[in-house]
């Protein structure tokens, strides 16, 4: 069986060459091949009903030829191909994910406008695609905040200890491996804890700290427990700390080499993929590299 490519979405933008030189060191890292992918929207434009993909090697398309001199001899050794399509982008990229282990964009595109952080069609692919999306911001973020940083390559984790998704920690553990890099794991507890008496009022629970963040530490380390077993060699460190669990990674982001994030899962009565607050913030705001992770399967 042949190994899935980690896919690089393309556009001629800088946002996209970054994009673009981040998924050759992850696919180097995986020893996978790397697909350039460029999504055509004008000719979707043209014939909206009609999708229609490109073979790797699409000759003519100036995108694609600019993705092959921007790599130029750096990929050399491995697999490279580029492929073009025609249709939208917000469409035809989460479908990128059906065959690839890992899918790469740029924050922002070529398109919409400039002064959004994030553009739509990283919005749809992290939202919808069945692969993990690392979507590579702009230069210039800073994280704002304090968070608990020591020295050396850090992967960034956030986990609810209430309900940990084992997808969202595989990744992260595999991917400090791969770094050789310790996880810094980030548990937020609401603090002061809110309690609803009546509609529109709001008291709050006299109800000790410590204990709130011992219970939450007790909780995290239990969740992290089999990882480590299973990773012996990356050093996992939790970082419980009350607050909003957005500001606690937006701030941990800074300096690491990716944070790694959850999106939530499907619920009975609301089946459409969701991507969730804190995720969208910190896509939004983060000072690095964000991999957004699909939940695990339910079980049975």
């Amino acid at each position: 069986m042949s190994t899935p490519p980690v896919v690089a979405a393309v556009d001629g933008s800088d946002d996209s060459l970054r994009a673009l030189d981040w998924a050759l060191d992850a696919a180097r890292r995986r020893d996978a091949p790397l697909r350039a992918v460029h999504v055509r929207q004008y000719a979707a434009l043209a014939q909206p009903d009609i999708l229609v993909a490109g073979p790797p090697g699409d000759d003519g398309d100036p995108v694609l030829d600019q993705a092959r001199a921007h790599l130029g001899e750096r990929a050399s050794g491995t697999e490279v191909e580029f492929a073009g399509l025609d249709g939208l982008p917000g469409a035809l990229l989460p479908e990128l994910g059906a065959e690839a282990q890992l899918l790469v964009l740029g924050s922002r595109g070529r398109g919409g406008f400039a002064s959004l952080l994030l553009g739509s069609s990283s919005l749809a692919a992290a939202r919808d695609a069945d692969c993990p999306v690392v979507v590579v911001p702009r230069p210039g973020r800073e994280g704002h905040g304090e968070t608990a940083a020591g020295p050396g390559p850090r992967v960034v984790v956030g986990v609810n200890a209430d309900s940990p998704d084992d997808a969202v920690l595989d990744f992260a553990f595999t991917e400090a491996a791969r770094r050789g890099a310790r996880l810094q794991v980030v548990a937020a507890y609401p603090w002061p804890p809110p309690a609803w008496v009546a509609p529109a009022e709001v008291t709050t629970l006299m109800v000790d700290q410590d204990a709130v963040e011992n219970e939450t530490r007790t909780l995290t380390e239990d969740v992290l427990a089999p990882h480590r077993t299973r990773h012996p060699d990356v050093p996992a460190e939790p970082h419980v700390a009350p607050g909003d669990a957005a500001g606690l990674l937006v701030a941990a982001s800074r300096d690491a080499e990716l944070v790694v994030v959850g999106r939530h899962r499907r619920r009975l009565l609301s089946p459409a993929r969701m991507m969730g607050s804190v995720t969208q913030a910190v896509l939004l705001h983060a000072a690095g590299p964000v991999a957004v992770i699909p939940p695990s399967p339910p079980e049975e």
